[in-house]
């Protein structure tokens, strides 16, 4: 244990595992690098994003569905106005006649007699409100190792925008109510609260799955959709190797069909909520790793869920993730065997692999090999400048620009966690140009050296305060800090 502050260790309790530091941290972390990160670690509610301008995702779907139908409502005014506007001019200029075509129709204008400006689709502001205050929470977060476990955990069950509006509306609130509540407590809590969400039932296509020996199978034919079964033992639970087969993704797909959620018509539940279609649901006991489960309807499904939870597969597959997220590519063979033990031993009790996780000193002894993703990279430069911007626009863009948009993963296995995803010839050229933008937005800022010892304090070598110290501006100084190894490692 050492005796007297300690610069690295604060540094890679706030690199490697948070978030970057902001003016003070440093030297708050230095006294007890891993009591710093505990003490966070610990706080009650900690992991939770209460805001009361967020809707439930019921809410924000429900919406959504409004706006939708009162979109097909004006399109189906407008066809007939313009069907009645043909008629009465043709009645008026007689047959034969040529009529000119209808121009575009004028825009509103306001009380001032310009334009009304065009008020954003619904799911745009839902998506930039959620986006600012996932923003807003992880700048102001004390290390941010709570807010990279859900981050961690985000990725781990990925959900994609991509996928259309319901998704753009509820990747947000998925995050908010499925992932933060449990993010710290018992995997099999937070695998249950995943795979019944809205946006993951969804994103799998499982809101349609039917079993082909259900009452609505067997009236409609089979409707059985595998995707959400496999990725669920695949990705999210054993890992591939895990020890499953193709007959236990099928297994499972009968398991849970049923689960969905109730659209804008649906004539059982809440509109945007979860729903179970017992009659959808393949009747049964399958058999899924080699144990049968009883016909219970939703119950067999959250009891096959609590099984593969605490199976000896998954304690491997999210102990090796872990490390590999936090550690290094390859991460040391110890340090998973010590995540896993305690995965088992304790049965998925998060906040206990996240202290191993500490606890354990080559966390600690490691070099910083790994590279900041983009969300990481942003989100340190904001908290060492303290410039994190009034709307989400801005970072939204420069997300997209560096090839992660937010909460839109190229697939269900979520963004690349490895080195060389990020370390790229054109992905580092990018970088460097978000690098530039940010320096030339930051007016109000500084000597420049006085982030770099907010980011990295003693730590920081003599080569990027020379580089800084030589630049020509204060804003290639500051880009030259933003692509130095204080900022891009962790």
């Amino acid at each position: 244990m050492a005796i007297g502050p300690d610069p690295r260790g604060a540094l890679i309790a706030l690199s490697r595992f948070g978030l970057g530091a902001r003016p003070g941290d440093l030297a708050a972390a230095a006294a007890d690098p891993r009591g710093f990160l505990l003490e966070e670690l610990r706080r009650p509610n900690v992991g939770r994003l209460e805001n009361a301008s967020l809707a439930p995702s019921n809410v924000a779907l429900q919406a959504l569905f409004a706006d939708q139908q009162e979109k097909r409502m004006e399109r189906e005014r407008a066809m007939a106005a313009e069907a009645t506007r043909v008629s009465m001019a043709g009645a008026a200029v007689g047959p034969g006649a040529a009529m000119a075509a209808p121009g575009p129709a004028a825009p509103p204008l306001g009380a001032d007699g310009k334009p009304k400006p065009q008020e954003p689709p619904v799911e745009q502001k839902l998506f930039r409100a959620e986006a600012m205050a996932r923003f807003e929470k992880q700048a102001s977060a004390q290390a941010g190792f709570v807010e990279r476990l859900v981050a961690f955990w985000s990725n781990h069950f990925a959900v994609s925008v991509a996928k259309g509006q319901i998704l753009r509306v509820a990747a947000g609130p998925f995050e908010r109510e499925a992932i933060r509540p449990h993010a710290l407590g018992r995997f099999a809590d937070l695998l249950a609260a995943v795979e019944s969400h809205p946006a993951m039932l969804f994103y799998l296509d499982n809101q349609r799955s039917i079993g082909p020996g259900s009452a609505a199978g067997r009236f409609a034919g089979k409707g059985l959709n595998e995707n959400l079964a496999r990725e669920i033992l695949e990705l999210h639970t054993l890992g591939v190797g895990g020890g499953y087969s193709q007959a236990d993704v099928t297994a499972l797909a009968r398991i849970i069909t049923g689960w969905s959620f109730a659209e804008a018509e649906s004539e059982i539940g809440e509109p945007g909520g979860f729903v179970f279609k017992a009659n959808w649901h393949e009747p049964g006991a399958p058999a899924l790793l080699g144990k049968h489960y009883p016909q219970t309807g939703r119950e067999q499904g959250a009891a096959a869920l609590a099984d593969i939870a605490r199976h000896p597969a998954t304690a491997t597959h999210i102990a090796t993730k872990l490390a590999r997220h936090f550690i290094a590519d390859a991460p040391p063979k110890p340090i998973v065997e010590t995540l896993a033990k305690t995965f088992r031993d304790t049965e998925g009790d998060l906040t206990a692999v996240a202290e191993a996780l500490i606890a354990s000193d080559l966390a600690w002894s490691e070099p910083l090999a790994k590279i900041r993703t983009p969300d990481e990279y942003l989100m340190a430069a904001a908290r060492a400048t303290g410039a994190l911007p009034n709307d989400p626009g801005q970072y939204l863009n420069m997300l997209n620009a560096m090839g992660m948009p937010l909460w839109q993963p190229p697939g269900p296995n979520g963004y690349p966690d490895n080195l060389d995803a990020w370390a790229s010839p054109e992905a580092m050229k990018l970088r460097l140009d978000v690098a530039w933008q940010m320096a030339q937005r930051l007016k109000d800022i500084g000597h420049p050296l006085s982030v770099l010892d907010t980011a990295a304090g003693l730590a920081a070598s003599r080569e990027t305060r020379e580089a800084a110290s030589r630049a020509e501006s204060r804003q290639q100084a500051l880009a030259i800090l933003f692509m130095s190894p204080e900022f891009q490692r962790r």
